[in-house]
Parts: structure tokens; sequence; C-alpha cells
């Protein structure tokens, strides 16, 4: 791969949601050069986060589609995520409890690091593997 692009949440909605047409035609032509290997995306934590919050609260999107097409997309030939694999344990830990994406990815952060989190949100206690501290 010979160069890398980052693209906007802006992007990521129009590919998922479809709308408006033409501007999901381009974003889709963005994911299938990435895919035919002409450059890869890279794709910030921060970003991801927005699409989730953005797919979840203005266009409804239920969690658990959400997670399972991000999942995918994140797995996908030519998508680079930030931190690959806090980023998919971080979406399969809201995908499986009831909590906020921030505070999944948050615990998948502190497992793979090994550091405990100081907290006041008790949903850290539904995550087994991390040290919580209030």
């Amino acid at each position: 791969m010979s160069k890398s692009c980052l693209v906007d949440t802006n992007v990521l909605l129009r590919f998922f949601t479809g709308e408006p047409p033409d501007m999901a035609e381009r974003a889709r032509a963005i994911v299938v050069d990435a895919d035919s290997g002409k450059f890869q995306i890279e794709i910030p934590s921060l970003i991801v986060a927005e699409t989730i919050y953005t797919l979840e609260s203005f266009y409804e999107v239920p969690k658990a589609d959400v997670c399972e097409k991000l999942l995918v997309f994140l797995r996908s030939r030519g998508i680079a995520p930030q931190e690959p694999e806090i980023m998919l344990d971080a979406l399969e830990r809201y995908r499986g409890l009831p909590v906020h994406f921030a505070d999944a990815y948050l615990a998948a952060t502190a497992a793979a690091n090994k550091q405990p989190v100081y907290s006041f949100e008790k949903d850290f206690a539904r995550f087994k593997d991390v040290n919580w501290k209030q």
C-alpha cells in the first residue's frame, strides 16, 4: 500500500446511510478504492466515536446494527482503525453491555494497557477485567 488517507465522519455517515445519494456514491467509491489497494483509509478513534453517536442519535440506527456495521467495516481490506485491537474490543464491549461507547473504549484501553480507571461512572463495574477505582 503506497499511501494512506483520513476520512471525516461525514464520509462514513454517507457510506453507512446512503444519504444523500450523490455523496453516498462518492463515499462508496472511496471505500472501493481502498479495498482495491489504491490507498489505505486510516480512521481515528474520535471519528468512530462521532460516527456511532450520529448514527444512533440523529439517524436512529439501533446500537446492535451500528456495532455490526462498524465491526465489519473496520475489519475490511484497506481500512485501518487507529489502535485496531483496542477499537475492535471497545466495539465488542459496547455491543454487549448497556454502556456508553466512550466508557467501553476507555475500558478496552485500560484492559489492553493493564491500567486502572478512575471514574465516578458506575458502569465500569460491568467490565470485569478492568481495575475500576472511584
